[in-house]
C-alpha cells in the first residue's frame, strides 16, 4: 500500500530586488490566531491593516506583522528541510576504517557474497556491506546512480545512505532498522510453534509492505532507468518491531555493484550470455529459472521471488528444503511451490489446509484463495506470463482491504503493536537481526 509523505506548503524566497517578501494578493493572505491577540500591537499611526499589507505587497520590517511572518517562514523552511531525503554521501575510505575499527570489531554478519559490520559513521547507526564489484563502473555513473537511490524514498524501504570505494570492493551504507528479518517471524528454531505473525492481517499488511515497496523500485521511483532488487528473499525482509510493517533491504546493490546493466535491462531474448566470465549469483529456492539459465537479472526474477516470499508468508513453510526418504535412503525435494500448486487445485478446501496451521482457521478463505493464485501466478516458469509489480501491487492492495473488511465485520483487532520477541525465546534482537542481510 503506497504511503506518500504530507505536502508542505512551499515558500517562495524573497527578490533581491524587493524591499521585503512578496505575496501574491491570489494565494498569499496574512493568517490570523487565536494567540496573534497576544502580540504587542504597533501604534495607531503606524498600524497596518490586512487590506492595506495586501495592497502594498511588502511588510514593514519594523512592524510585529513582519516578524511573525518571518519566523513562521523560517519554521516552515526547517521543516521542509527536515522532511527532505538526505543527500547522498561518497564516503572517505578512512571513515569506514575508522567506523569499524579496520574491519576488526562491530562485526555483524557474513555470507559468501557480503561481510557486513554494525556501526556508527558520522553520527548515526549504520550498517555497512562490503561487496565486491561484479562490473566496473564509471565514476560518473556511479554518482549519478547513488544521487537517484538516495534521493528515493519509501517507507517499505530501507534507506541507503551512501558508499565508498575501495579496490574492487564497494562499501555500502545503509541505516539501521530495529527488527528481525521475515523468516525468523515466521519459523522460530527455538519454538517452532511461536509466531509474532499469529493473525491473517498482520500477514497481509506484511505482502502488501513487499509488494509496495517492490512497485516502487521498479515503476514509481520517477528515474529514467528501470531499477532491479535481485536480492528479494524472506531474509531480505525485515519486519519493524512495534509497527510490524516490513522493510525491504538492498535496495541499490545491484545498480551499484554491477549486477545489472542496461544491456540486460532491455535484453528480450535468453541465452547463455557470458556464462564462462560472469559467476551466477542467488539462494536457492528464489533464483527465476530463466536467471538459473542465462544470468540475466530482469525486473521478472525479483516478480518470481516476490512470489515465493508471498507463498512462503502464507503456509509458514520454507522455499525448498530437502527431506530423508527412508526407504530409498535419498533425498525428496520439497518446494512450496509444487505444494501450493497442489493445494490450489483442490479449491478452497485445498487451500485451506494449506495455510499456515498457527492461524488456527481465523482468515477469509476466499481471500486466501485469491492470495495463493497472486502468488503462483507470480512464480509461473515463463517470465512472460508473470505480470508486472503495479498489478501484483495492486491486486494483494486490494486483498488487503477485503481482509480488513472482514477483521471488521468479525470484531478482530486490526491495529495492534506488539513485541517482536517470544515470551519463551532468550533470542535478542541484535542477534536475530545480525542474519537480515545474509545474501
Amino acid at each position: 500500500m503506497c504511503r506518500s509523505k504530507k505536502s508542505t506548503d512551499v515558500i517562495r524566497p524573497r527578490s533581491s530586488n524587493s524591499k521585503g517578501p512578496s505575496f501574491s494578493p491570489s494565494s498569499q493572505k496574512p493568517k490570523t490566531s487565536k494567540s496573534s491577540s497576544s502580540l504587542s500591537q504597533p501604534s495607531s499611526s503606524t498600524s497596518i491593516s490586512n487590506n492595506s499589507v495586501l495592497s502594498s505587497g511588502y511588510f514593514d520590517k519594523n512592524s510585529s506583522y513582519y516578524n511573525s511572518f518571518s519566523t513562521q517562514a523560517s519554521k516552515n523552511l526547517s521543516s521542509i528541510r527536515d522532511s527532505l531525503p538526505e543527500n547522498p554521501h561518497i564516503y572517505d575510505f578512512s571513515d569506514i576504517c575508522s567506523a569499524t575499527n579496520n574491519f576488526r570489531s562491530n562485526w555483524f554478519s557474513s555470507s559468501s557474497a557480503s561481510s557486513s559490520w554494525l556501526c556508527n559513521l558520522q553520527g548515526k547507526q549504520v550498517v555497512i556491506f562490503q561487496r565486491k564489484m561484479r562490473r566496473p563502473i564509471e565514476l560518473a555513473d556511479l554518482v549519478h546512480k547513488l544521487s537517484v537511490i538516495c534521493r528515493s524514498h519509501h517507507s517499505s524501504l530501507i534507506k541507503l545512505l551512501g558508499v565508498s570505494l575501495s579496490g574492487n570492493y564497494v562499501y555500502l551504507v545503509y541505516e539501521y532498522v530495529h527488527g528481525v528479518n521475515l523468516r525468523d517471524c515466521l519459523r522460530n528454531p527455538k519454538n517452532p510453534s511461536f509466531t509474532v505473525l499469529s493473525s491473517w492481517i498482520s500477514r497481509m499488511q506484511i505482502a502488501a509492505d513487499i509488494a509496495s515497496g517492490l512497485d516502487y523500485i521498479h515503476h514509481c521511483s520517477g528515474l529514467e532507468t528501470s531499477f532491479t532488487h535481485n536480492h528479494i528473499k524472506i531474509t531480505s525482509i525485515i519486519v519493524a518491531e512495534g509497527s510490524l510493517m516490513a522493510k525491504i533491504c538492498h535496495f541499490g546493490t545491484a545498480e551499484l555493484c554491477g549486477e545489472v546493466t542496461k544491456d540486460e535491462e532491455s535484453s528480450k531474448t535468453l541465452g547463455r550470455s557470458k556464462s564462462k566470465v560472469m559467476k551466477i549469483e542467488g539462494t536457492r529456492g528464489y533464483m527465476a529459472p530463466e536467471l538459473q539459465f542465462t544470468g540475466l537479472v530482469t525486473q521478472k526474477c525479483d516478480v518470481y521471488a516476490f512470489g515465493v516470499v508471498i507463498l512462503e508468508l502464507l503456509s509458514g513453510k520454507e522455499a525448498l528444503k530437502f527431506l530423508v526418504d527412508e526407504e530409498s535412503g535419498g533425498y525428496q525435494r520439497v518446494s512450496v511451490i509444487d505444494t501450493a500448486s497442489e493445494a490450489a487445485a483442490g479449491g478452497i478446501a485445498g487451500v485451506r489446509t494449506w495455510i499456515d496451521r498457527r492461524l488456527k482457521d481465523s482468515f477469509p478463505v476466499d481471500v486466501a484463495e485469491k492470495m495463493v493464485l497472486v502468488a503462483l501466478e507470480c512464480v509461473e516458469e515463463d517470465p512472460k506470463k508473470r505480470p508486472d509489480m503495479d498489478k501484483v501491487a495492486g491486486q494483494v492492495s486490494k486483498l488487503y482491504l477485503d481482509s480488513k473488511n472482514w477483521a471488521d465485520n468479525i470484531g478482530l483487532p486490526t491495529d495492534i503493536s506488539v513485541s517482536i520477541a517470544p515470551r519463551d525465546s532468550c533470542l535478542e534482537f541484535d542477534v536475530l537481526y545480525s542474519k537480515l542481510f545474509g545474501i
